[in-house]
């Protein structure tokens, strides 16, 4: 269920993408907007990446097929990734709270910042799948929520 809040801003967004690309590709309206919650303060930056297929899900991000970096206020950040073409998608996002652009991990590579994956998926001894986490994408503007853990 989606709250209205987040629709209407998905709503202006893809509205606001309409106007500056009429005449473009159709995929231009596509949006997938992302919510994010659950953040246990406003240090740094919410980084978070749009995956198509398992390889490299989520740690490396730089197989991903699209980026976004988000302030954070009171808790809360959006990512989002217009002209996304309809597909099947997951996403990672994690709580980049130094700003260094990496997610710290300890000495046995467990995230010391917060991370989450699209449908909350939790991995279970190490990072989520891409299965839990996929999502079918039609086009158009999708919302998604996503609630940060710290591990």
């Amino acid at each position: 269920m989606f709250e209205i809040g987040a629709v209407l801003s998905c709503v202006g967004a893809v509205l606001v993408l309409a106007a500056v690309s009429l005449a473009q590709d159709q995929s231009q309206g596509n949006l997938i907007h992302v919510d994010i919650d659950g953040l246990r303060n406003d240090d740094g930056q919410v980084l978070c990446a749009l995956f198509s297929s398992a390889a490299d899900f989520p740690k490396n991000s730089d197989k991903a097929i699209a980026h976004a970096k988000s302030r954070i206020s009171e808790g809360h950040a959006v990512c989002e990734f217009p002209g996304v073409a309809p597909g099947r998608y997951a996403v990672s996002v994690f709580h980049d709270e130094n700003s260094n652009g990496k997610m710290d991990t300890n000495f046995v590579g467990i995230p010391r910042e917060g991370v989450g994956a699209s449908k909350n998926a939790r991995g279970h001894f190490g990072p989520p799948k891409f299965e839990d986490g996929a999502f079918r994408y039609p086009g158009g503007c999708l919302d998604l929520a996503v609630t940060i853990a710290y591990l």
